[in-house]
């Protein structure tokens, strides 16, 4: 994805109307009511009764955030085209720019009748974006040298929410990648949102269903080859409790595509029990050969976890690479999964953890409170107002 190709993030002013087919794109006009929070429409006839007015809304939300508007602007300039009227954007952070918590995001200038009723659905669609690209943004500028695939979609509210998430995890990783050189999402999972990220398909090879229906991984691997030839493999190894005796039965099958660096491992191993050939004191010794100061400080009990703990932990990981390089299997990935939020990056990275892929989800806001965007009007036909407390929300 190109972030910016559509303006929304090079113009301060943004006008005219943006044509939304996608479920973002949200309810039509005629729609708007049925979704809309009754006070709002009540503003909307009171107004209508006693005369319209040109106001400025300022919007903003209480956290930090990367500004990922485009989805929100579109849908409200689809919606002024359909009720003949126009609104000016002026947009303060650009899309992937940082927003410090209270900053007005956007200015949005226009009718009062026709911006009053627009409110729920607005906000529902810019601050749940801006907080997914934030977490985006610091996964991937924590592992700069990992790829993301984002596997949101199984679980979001529907597909107005997959999409959301889907441009947001592209808006952050685009950052990333400015800033700080990062490789990024590179794809994700379903293919009607692949375009956020530069691509015409989604990303994947198996779920767990296809181990058990093979029977083994081995044979689910060879079913996937036969099925498509062409395409690289990453196989999951976790189904049977073998990772490595797996892994490596998968590896020696295909000596060609781990030679190649065609053939990743994919690790989703539940928090139940520790990978193949792992215990806690397993755990330790491996870290403490790989990377001793990851485990030499003050650890909180879910840090912890994430390096020495059941599942999949940084020092699953190591000893997931060891096994292979020691069998002669260095370009073979590691592809892991399995609750990487930030803060599990931001561990993963303090242990240099040798991950090629992460497929993850949990960029998705963990804390629903913090997505609350806000709007407040600020001046009404030029004349500056708003409810006490709010004055810094005029423009500086």
């Amino acid at each position: 994805m190109t972030a910016g190709a559509d303006g929304t993030t090079t113009d301060k002013t943004i006008g005219g109307a943006a044509t939304c087919k996608s479920p973002a794109a949200g309810p039509a006009s005629d729609h708007i009511a049925a979704w809309t929070d009754q006070y709002f429409l009540k503003t909307k006839a009171v107004v209508e009764k006693f005369g319209d007015t040109r106001v400025t809304y300022a919007v903003f939300m209480r956290r930090p955030v990367v500004s990922a508007p485009r989805l929100a602007i579109d849908w409200l300039h689809k919606v002024a085209a359909e009720r003949g009227t126009k609104f000016d954007i002026d947009l303060v952070y650009t899309e992937g720019k940082w927003v410090g918590a209270g900053e007005p995001i956007l200015y949005l200038r226009g009718s009062l009748v026709h911006l009053s009723d627009l409110e729920t659905l607005f906000l529902q669609k810019l601050g749940p974006a801006c907080v997914a690209a934030f977490n985006a943004y610091t996964m991937c500028t924590d592992l700069p040298n990992v790829a993301f695939i984002a596997m949101d979609a199984r679980h979001c509210a529907g597909l107005e929410m997959a999409e959301l998430m889907a441009y947001a995890a592209s808006v952050g990783s685009e950052r990333a990648v400015r800033k700080g050189g990062a490789k990024g999402f590179i794809g994700n999972a379903t293919a009607a949102t692949a375009h956020y990220f530069g691509r015409e398909q989604a990303l994947g090879t198996m779920p767990h269903a296809l181990i058990g229906y093979a029977g083994s991984t081995l044979r689910a691997a060879e079913m996937f080859h036969d099925t498509f030839p062409d395409q690289p493999i990453t196989v999951l190894v976790d189904y049977f409790a073998r990772e490595v005796t797996d892994a490596l039965a998968v590896c020696r099958r295909f000596p060609a595509l781990a030679a190649q660096g065609k053939l990743s491992v994919r690790i989703d191993t539940p928090g139940s029990r520790f990978i193949e050939g792992v215990d806690p004191t397993v755990s330790y010794a491996v870290l403490e050969r790989h990377v001793p100061e990851a485990i030499r400080g003050y650890r909180n009990e879910t840090e912890l976890r994430h390096l020495v703990g059941a599942g999949v932990s940084a020092a699953a990981i190591w000893y997931m690479r060891d096994a292979l390089d020691d069998a002669g299997f260095r370009k073979v990935g590691i592809v892991a999964s399995s609750g990487f939020d930030p803060a599990k990056c931001k561990v993963m990275a303090e242990a240099n953890t040798p991950i090629d892929v992460i497929g993850t989800g949990s960029f998705l806001p963990q804390r629903w409170t913090e997505t609350y965007a806000t709007a407040d009007i600020i001046e009404y036909n030029g004349i500056k107002r708003v409810k006490v407390g709010r004055e810094f929300l005029f423009p500086k």
